[in-house]
């Protein structure tokens, strides 16, 4: 296929002022028909396929991102005829989070690094210190322990509100432009991550529950919305966190007839990079038992099916 004059593959990992009104003509040129006429429904879910996490200078950048990123864009052009509703999740933060190191510190004062990970043994045992909530935080890596299986871990500031890191990936943002003229649809985008006292790794749900909080309960209005489509695509970045938890999410609370709609595009997706820890190999053991359950792994090669 050939792409529209405007996108430029090599341009991926730069940061610019997407060209939307091009993006717009070119959508509205294609000839495509409304989506309200798609006799098989078809959603793209884009897991946070933002600047921080897809740029190789991104506060959080994900080893492959770019080319994850060029294979997902050229799958919507290719396919924008199919693909009846996009939703893109954005990351959203502030400096003060309890992943971040503002909100620790141990006895001497000196705040954790990036990459740190925390546990209720060490804050038990006064290693670190909340700065910010104290009860909560003590409780709240406990609970994670407890009901996420998984330990709080320290990152870098990343999709801070108001940063260029926060925004879409612009060649992206032209796509999902292009798709919703050209199919005479609006794309969803989905905020996540704002409220401080919890993790987000999932679009669907917050780690741990933040009581009488509307932003930090189960998505369901998304959820039951996913549901009446004939499919489900799922990919983003990043696969060992973001695009991990929120499929988990999905196949814990559908029953196994809409699990089976759910397709994880694999090759549109990287694991996080740590210095220690072997994400890539228990984001593989992860999504095999993801499979098992009904949900299909797919490539951008792959035909929509």
């Amino acid at each position: 296929m050939s792409y529209p004059e405007y996108y430029t593959p090599a341009r991926i990992g730069e940061l610019y002022v997407p060209d939307t009104a091009s993006a717009v003509t070119a959508g509205n040129a294609a000839g495509l028909s409304h989506a309200d006429n798609d006799s098989k429904r078809v959603y793209l879910l884009l897991v946070d396929m933002q600047v921080d996490f897809v740029h190789p200078d991104g506060a959080l950048s994900v080893p492959g991102a770019v080319e994850d990123t060029r294979r997902v864009i050229e799958w919507i052009y290719d396919h924008a005829g199919e693909i009846t509703t996009i939703g893109a999740s954005l990351d959203s933060h502030q400096t003060a989070q309890i992943f971040s190191s503002p909100w620790w510190k141990n006895a001497d004062g000196t705040h954790p690094d990036p990459f740190t990970v925390i546990t209720s043994e060490q804050v038990n045992a006064g290693e670190w210190i909340p700065v910010y909530e104290d009860a909560w935080s003590k409780d709240y890596v406990e609970k994670l322990e407890a009901d996420a299986k998984k330990q709080l871990m320290i990152w870098p500031f990343h999709a801070l509100i108001g940063t260029p890191g926060h925004t879409l990936v612009p060649a992206l943002y032209e796509a999902i432009a292009y798709h919703g003229a050209a199919r005479q649809t609006q794309p969803t985008l989905l905020i996540k991550g704002t409220v401080a006292k919890t993790e987000h790794y999932s679009i669907m749900e917050p780690e741990v529950k933040v009581s009488a909080n509307p932003n930090d309960d189960i998505n369901t209005a998304l959820m039951d919305d996913l549901a009446t489509y004939d499919l489900i695509y799922v990919t983003g970045q990043a696969k060992s966190h973001c695009v991990l938890e929120t499929v988990t999410s999905m196949a814990r609370y559908y029953p196994p007839e809409i699990v089976a709609k759910m397709r994880v595009i694999e090759d549109g997706m990287s694991s996080v990079a740590h210095p220690e820890i072997d994400f890539e190999a228990l984001a593989n053991e992860s999504y095999g038992q993801l499979a098992e359950q009904g949900v299909s792994l797919v490539n951008t090669t792959d035909g929509i099916g």
